[in-house]
Parts: structure tokens; sequence; C-alpha cells
């Protein structure tokens, strides 16, 4: 069986996604474009090569509408012939982005393929594309679940409560999550993978002096009487400051045969080892990254301890710190140039954005496994192992 390896990534700094945001000007065709251009120069690959670019969009809408995806490989100069579609897993679309690219070079459908993603939420806002009094759920689901489903916080609060997460857990978790992605731009750690754009250098919601009695001081972000009352042991403890926030971003991985990055003398930075996506309860449904990482870790025939570094999406500081005491996994492997609660988390872009953070840091640490995973609304989950080659 033919092999899938990624021989190049690449994101744009993150923005704030907010009106006045560092990257707010940019169309998110423009912030995808980017990627992929830098993608193709650093990697020296014939673009007529290319076989397909697969991208990840959570809100398809507006200024994201109209197949993004498509419209940034002509605007890079990617050629006419080359084919792109977006996919949506939600905040994992860019991970499945991957998954696809790599399962395409792996049948031999692909010999190379791009895999990326992009959001802009200071332009096209989280449920844009649900309009205001649309149920974008249906009556099957409302007489399957008649309690009603939940937000995503509300689900990060319930999270929280089922694992008896405190507030200064999840505090120091964000803490060290910014301290994390500060110390890795200071020692230039992120400079092989960042590629500047319109004078931003680096991402924007990093805060090296947070500390903890800073977000100490933060209201509850969710607190709804509603939801209060329904949900008796929910302690409200979920804040802006150990959530991520909304953000604007780009990023994109070039991913092809074992066999053809020889032949192109290119060095592969990993090899795509395994994969696995689930669902889970879409009340509690940030959980999915659990039975995720144990069902990739039994498809490929390791144990936990024989990976050595995680990248798991901090979506919420309940969701990793769940995820590790139910794996028994150790923090000093997770997220070691910090996560999206610093970095931040531009929806469609997360996926190839954790990928293109572990694969530069499986190569400065020397890690032989790596796994990557994350959740995703509606109780959905990707996770997959790559392997230094």
């Amino acid at each position: 069986m033919r092999d899938a390896v990624v021989v190049e990534a690449v994101r744009t700094p993150i923005g704030k996604g907010k009106p006045h945001g560092a990257l707010a000007r940019v169309h998110p065709v423009e912030l995808l474009a980017h990627t992929l251009r830098t993608l193709v120069e650093r990697s020296g690959v014939d673009p007529e090569l290319i076989d397909d670019v697969i991208g990840g969009t959570v809100d398809q809408v507006g200024e994201q509408a109209m197949n993004t995806t498509r419209y940034a490989a002509l605007s890079a100069g990617l050629p006419e012939s080359v084919p792109a579609t977006t996919v949506d897993r939600q905040c994992g679309s860019s991970q499945q982005a991957v998954h696809f690219a790599a399962q395409g070079v792996i049948s031999g459908a692909y010999d190379i393929a791009v895999a990326c993603g992009v959001e802009s939420m200071s332009r096209v806002p989280m449920w844009s594309n649900v309009p205001q009094g649309k149920d974008p759920f249906g009556p099957g689901i409302a007489a399957r679940y008649p309690e009603g489903l939940v937000p995503q916080g509300i689900s990060a609060e319930l999270i929280a409560a089922k694992w008896s997460i405190t507030r200064e857990q999840m505090d120091a978790f964000a803490v060290s999550s910014h301290r994390r992605a500060a110390a890795a731009w200071d020692a230039g750690l992120f400079d092989a993978e960042v590629a500047p754009l319109e004078g931003v250098t680096r991402d924007e919601c990093v805060r090296p002096d947070t500390n903890a009695e800073v977000l100490a001081g933060l209201r509850p972000a969710y607190h709804d009487p509603g939801f209060a009352e329904r949900f008796p042991q929910i302690e409200w403890n979920v804040t802006a400051g150990n959530a991520s926030p909304v953000n604007d971003g780009a990023s994109a991985v070039l991913v092809m045969a074992g066999e053809t990055a020889a032949r192109l003398g290119l060095r592969p930075l990993a090899r795509l080892h395994s994969f696995a996506v689930t669902g889970s309860d879409p009340l509690l449904m940030l959980t999915g990254v659990v039975p995720a990482t144990e069902k990739v870790l039994r498809r490929a025939g390791l144990a936990l301890d024989d990976i050595d570094l995680f990248e798991v999406n901090e979506a919420f500081s309940s969701v990793v710190l769940a995820w590790q005491q139910e794996t028994g996994a150790d923090l000093d492997k997770v997220n070691v140039h910090g996560g999206a609660i610093a970095l931040g988390h531009p929806l469609g872009a997360s996926g190839t954005r954790l990928t293109t953070t572990l694969v530069h840091a499986m190569r400065e640490r020397g890690a032989r496994y790596a796994l990557q995973t994350m959740c995703g609304a509606g109780g959905l989950a990707n996770a997959m192992i790559l392997e230094r080659v």
C-alpha cells in the first residue's frame, strides 16, 4: 500500500475575529489564497501536478460561500485545471480535509493533494449561516432530543461539572497555553510555519503576561437562567479567558505519496499514519475526542505511551482537561507550543493549523509519533496519528 506524507505546512498569523482585528480587512478567499501560494512557493512543487485542493470552512455563507476553496486556489494562481472543494465537519473541517487528502493519496486516487482551511470570523461571524428565526435541526431532532440541545458553551460547562474540573484548573491551563505560545514565538519556533500577511507577523491573541489573578476576575461567559434551572450541576466557570477566542486565519498542508516526494526530491515532515472519526453525545458534544483517541490508537496498533506529542484543540480548557482525565495523557506532551486558547481558533482553519504546528514541533523535538484530535459541534471528533520519516 502507498503511504501519504506531509512535505510542507504553512499558516497565516491568527488575528482577532473582530472588526478591529489585524486581518479583518483581508477577504477570506485572500486569506486562504495566501497560504496556498506560500505552500507552492516554499515546496517548489509544480502546481500543475496538484490533483485536488480540499478546504475546510464552517460558516459557508456570504464571503465564505460558493466553494471558497476553489476561488482561493484561482486567486493563488494555481492552474484552472486544478480542482477544489470545500468541506464542513464543523471545527474539524480542515483536519477532515487532511484525512480526505491522505486517503486519496493512499488509495491511488491522488499523487499530490492540498488540505487547507479558512475562517474569517470578523467578516463572517459564527452562525451567520443560520438566519434569525430559522431552525437548522428540523422536527426529527426535536423529537429525538425533546428537552433541546445546547450551545457549545453550555456543553463546556456540563463537561466541567461531569469531570469535576474547577475554575482554578481551567484558568491554570489557559495561562499555560499563553505562556507556551509566547515562549514558542520568542524562541523562533513558529518562524518556519507562519507566512506573514499584510504586515501582520505574529498571532494577535497571545497574552504573555496573563496570569491566574487576571483570569479569576473574568465573569462567566455563558450563564443563562434557563440553563441554570435545567442543569443545576453547572457551576458557571467557563469564561472568555479559559475558552478559545473568535479569530481570522488560514492554513494549508501539502500531502503526497512518499514515492512522489522521493521522485521530486522533497523531504517529508511526517507520514500520515492512521485516521479515525467518531460521533458522540450531541449534548456533551465536545467529548468525542476521547473515543476518537481510543479509536485511532487501536487502528494504529499503538498505545498512548508510544505518542511523543499531542495536539488537542483547545476549544475550551474543560475539553482538554476531561480528555486528559479519561486518557491519562501527560499534559507536558500536549500542545507544547500553546493551543487555541492563546493562538486562536479560526474554525475552518484550525485543523490544518494544528497539523502545521504539530509537524514542525515533531521535527524540532525529534518526536517519532504524534496524535492530533479535535472536537466538533453536534458531537463529532477527528483523530489522526503522524509518524516521523
